[in-house]
């Protein structure tokens, strides 16, 4: 089974007992999240697609930690004007494992 979730304005594709890193939501180690922005949903047999959401279906997880991603560097150049800049910056993120996905048709599937 898995689900493709959005949030932080991209997509995901998660299944029980999977770890994802997302943009950075509120909230410490250990706590639960539920992601209720569900695409689509696919039980191995039959997938059902929203429109845009699935209705009655979520996506529940634990925040296993809160981090920094690796730096991405920058350099703006324009020629013959004598114009350089260097800049960098470090994307935040929270690694969330995913505990199971609901929806109000079946029950619910968990790591």
């Amino acid at each position: 089974m898995y689900a493709i979730i959005e949030t932080g304005g991209k997509q995901y594709r998660v299944s029980p007992g999977s770890t994802v890193k997302i943009e950075k939501i509120t909230g410490d180690r250990g706590n639960k999240v539920v992601l209720d922005k569900v695409l689509a949903v696919s039980d191995g047999e039959s997938l059902t697609v929203g429109t845009p959401y699935v209705e009655g279906a979520v996506v529940t997880g634990t925040i296993m930690r809160q981090g920094k991603g690796k730096k991405i560097k920058g350099f703006k150049y324009k020629a013959k004007t004598n114009y350089r800049k260097r800049y960098g910056h470090r994307q935040l993120f929270t690694e969330v494992r995913i505990d199971s996905i609901e929806t109000d048709v079946e029950s619910t599937v968990s790591a």
